[in-house]
């Protein structure tokens, strides 16, 4: 049975790959930002039912939700989650090509639009395969990965797990350091936690002839992000991975005046639960001994992101075997811990789930990362990753 489904699987991709091309260059020609993507609903949904596969939409807002089983399935049977997401980015395309995004300002810079074609892809081969499915399948198209406090939470809130019970979940997300054809795993710890800190600084502004006049913000910042910086990295537990790092330091001064507001942004990132909360504590510890310190006031606050993605073991060791029998050993590696973040983390709290990567870079071809103006990929990616997330279900 195993080699006539990847048989079928091979032949049913081959046939609608230009289908799904199109699927992708008409997403990407009509991005929307995150929890806005109510045309890219009715995309789904329309395709979705062209199909004939039973779906719900508006969940959590622009969510949509398709259910696959087969006669042997009962209502109540434990099934299998696919998920896609469907929000783009607040980035100006720089690509010169004939589906560049149409919508000044708003792009596909991270591969969503790969996402969902390959996803309405894998539910049209899951759907004329579905005899051979030993589980139902939900698949799961939702909003605003890109934005706290991330889709994935809401779509969890609106009971996307339940009726029927989602068993375990498997994503994927366009990896530009791969060529096409290449797919990457991690089993464990994978991604990081994300939380956002916004700081304001209320000192006292004045000539800069005359500072003992002054709270200086500019100091007080200063020795806040060194600081915090220095004692996160004392206090950190052996083995923990963590990041600190500050991107935004900004006060309206000049060369003879002291401002009397500083403003900085950063982030904060982990892998451990108990870590990031003594990281917010330790932040705030260091704010009060500088506010005393310089007499001025620290307004701290921590917008919390995602948590960490950890990837079950069991199921991500079965889809690498299942992956190397399907397109070959040479083709499958193993990833590193990243500290980027990725809200289908939710869903790694709740049910096991297995996120691996698709090579998307083109051979001798100069390629941009996620986020640039010039991202792009090799159109072959979506055949590979239509075959992969089938694959999955078959798993």
């Amino acid at each position: 049975m195993k080699n006539e489904l990847h048989h079928l699987i091979d032949l049913k991709a081959e046939a609608i790959f230009q289908k799904i091309k199109s699927y992708r260059e008409h997403l990407h020609q009509h991005p929307e930002l995150s929890f806005q993507e109510f045309q890219t609903m009715e995309f789904v949904a329309s395709k979705l039912q062209a199909i004939g596969i039973p779906y719900v939409k508006n969940v959590a807002g622009t969510g949509v939700v398709g259910f696959i089983k087969n006669e042997q399935h009962t209502d109540n049977m434990p099934c299998l989650g696919l998920r896609a997401d469907l929000d783009a980015l607040p980035i100006h395309e720089e690509n010169d090509v004939s589906y560049r995004s149409k919508t000044e300002g708003i792009m596909h810079a991270c591969g969503h639009d790969v996402h969902t074609s390959v996803l309405l892809g894998a539910a049209e081969i899951i759907w004329e395969n579905k005899d051979f499915l030993s589980q139902p399948v939900k698949l799961i198209f939702q909003p605003g990965e890109e934005t706290n406090p991330g889709g994935a939470s809401l779509m969890i809130e609106a009971g996307v797990l339940e009726n029927p019970k989602v068993e375990k979940m498997v994503a994927l997300h366009v990896f530009p350091d791969f060529e096409v054809g290449n797919f990457g795993f991690k089993e464990g710890l994978y991604m990081a936690s994300n939380d956002e800190i916004h700081i304001q600084i209320d000192g006292v502004g004045g000539h800069a002839a005359l500072p003992e006049r002054c709270v200086n913000p500019l100091l007080m910042g200063a020795e806040f992000v060194l600081r915090s910086s220095k004692i996160t990295q004392e206090k950190c537990p052996q083995n923990v991975p963590h990041v600190l790092s500050f991107g935004k330091f900004e006060a309206e001064g000049s060369t003879n005046v002291i401002p009397p507001i500083a403003l900085i942004k950063g982030t904060f990132r982990t892998m451990n639960e108990a870590w990031r909360a003594e990281v917010h504590t330790i932040l705030d510890e260091v704010a009060t001994e500088i506010e005393l310190k310089y007499k001025g006031k620290i307004y701290l606050n921590f917008n919390k992101g995602y948590p960490f993605l950890k990837n079950d073991v069991p199921l991500t060791r079965k889809m690498k075997e299942a992956f190397i029998n399907f397109f070959d050993k040479q083709f499958i590696h193993d990833m590193d811990i990243r500290m980027t973040s990725e809200d289908f983390s939710f869903y790694s709290h709740q049910v096991p789930v297995c996120f691996f990567r698709l090579g998307v870079a083109t051979k001798n071809k100069e390629q941009f990362g996620v986020h640039h103006p010039r991202f792009d990929i090799d159109e072959n990616a979506l055949l590979l990753g239509m075959k992969a997330m089938t694959l999955a279900a078959f798993v």
